[in-house]
């Protein structure tokens, strides 16, 4: 599951780079994909940092 999530978060950062790096070329729906990116980070980043450790 982190693995897909890592993915996710990958392919949907894409449109937000290319908005920061090109803004003309930035697709028309590139403010909701940067805003779903950083909740998507943010809910990811928290996740980790609640994670019990596993036991061994």
């Amino acid at each position: 599951m982190r693995r897909v999530a890592l993915l996710v978060l990958l392919v949907v950062n894409i449109p937000v780079w290319l908005g920061q790096v090109w803004p003309e070329g930035a697709p028309p729906f590139a403010r909701e994909v940067n805003i779903a990116f950083l909740t998507g980070t943010f809910a990811f980043l928290l996740s980790e940092l609640i994670k019990r450790p596993k036991a061994r």
